[in-house]
C-alpha cells in the first residue's frame, strides 16, 4: 500500500480476505438486477482510468508509484480491470493482478449505483469460466460478506495461493510477456 510520504508498506495479517470463485453468492434480488441490468461490461480498455476511479476518494492508497506500478503490469500482461460503461462513460470497475489461478483485487468504485457491484458479479464469473480457484480481496468487507466473502487463516491462504500460482490459467487471451518463477 502506498503512503503519504511516497513509501510503499506491505502488509501479511493473520487472517485473508477471500471471494469464493466456485461457491459465488449472488443474492437473488440482484440477481433479478443484472437481468435489466443498464451496463456494458469491458474488460481491460480503461486500466488507468478505473484505477483513477478507485483512487478518487478523500483517502487513498493508491500513490502515483502505486499507479505507474500497475499500469507496468498491466502493460506486461498481469493487471487487468473489469469496466462497467454506460454509453461513453467508465461508471465503475474493478482491477487487480491475475497470476495462474489467483486474482489479486486491489481496489474498486463505483459512479453510479449498482456499478461496482456489477463490475464484481461479471468479474467472478470470468474468474470461474476461466478456471481461477483464488480471489484475494485482503480484507472483509460488509459490501463482499453479502456475496460470500470470508476471512481465512494466513495458513490457509498460503495453501490456496501456491496451488492457484501454479495452475496454467489466463485472465484474457494475452500471455504475461515476462514469466514469473515460483519456487
Amino acid at each position: 500500500m502506498g503512503n503519504e510520504d511516497g513509501t510503499i508498506s506491505w502488509f501479511r495479517p493473520p487472517y485473508r480476505g477471500i471471494l469464493p470463485i466456485a461457491d459465488f453468492h449472488l443474492p437473488r434480488r440482484f440477481q433479478r438486477y443484472l437481468e435489466t441490468c443498464p451496463f456494458e461490461m469491458r474488460w481491460n480498455t480503461a486500466f488507468g482510468e478505473v484505477m483513477r476511479g478507485c483512487a478518487d476518494r478523500e483517502n487513498t492508497w493508491i500513490t502515483d508509484t502505486i499507479l505507474d506500478s500497475y499500469q507496468q503490469l498491466h502493460r506486461l500482461g498481469f493487471a487487468h480491470s473489469a469496466e462497467v460503461w454506460r454509453g461513453r462513460h467508465l461508471v465503475g470497475g474493478v482491477y487487480g493482478v491475475a497470476i495462474g489461478g489467483a486474482f489479486f483485487g486491489e481496489s474498486m468504485f463505483s459512479r453510479e449505483t449498482q456499478a461496482s457491484k456489477v463490475a464484481l458479479t461479471r468479474l467472478q464469473q470470468r474468474l470461474h469460466e476461466r478456471g481461477f480457484i483464488l480471489h484475494d480481496t485482503q480484507w472483509t468487507t460488509n459490501h463482499l460478506a453479502q456475496f460470500g466473502g470470508h476471512e481465512i487463516p494466513c495458513r490457509d491462504y498460503l495453501d490456496l495461493l501456491h496451488q492457484a500460482i501454479r495452475l496454467p490459467k489466463s485472465f484474457d487471451d494475452r500471455r504475461p510477456t515476462m514469466p514469473l518463477i515460483f519456487t
